[in-house]
């Protein structure tokens, strides 16, 4: 039988999603300075990675394994 130790699960989706997230991370912090030198708006740019910084917490929410694997970056 298999079994699954759900805190390693834990950290290891954590991770997963920290380096899914980094490429978006980068594009959305050039997309910001961008908007900034022609004075576009910024507020959604701003949304955005608000919503990817935060979904490292979202693992610590996740009670099953197919909550943890339907995380995505």
């Amino acid at each position: 039988m298999i079994t699954v130790n759900f805190d390693k699960a834990k950290t290891v989706t954590a991770d997963r999603l920290r380096q899914e997230r980094m490429p978006k991370l980068q594009d959305l912090d050039v997309q910001y300075q961008r908007a900034l030198e022609t004075g576009a708006d910024t507020a959604d740019i701003v949304a955005q990675k608000h919503v990817l910084r935060d979904l490292p917490a979202q693992v610590d929410t996740c009670t099953t394994l197919t909550e943890l694997k339907n995380l995505k970056a």
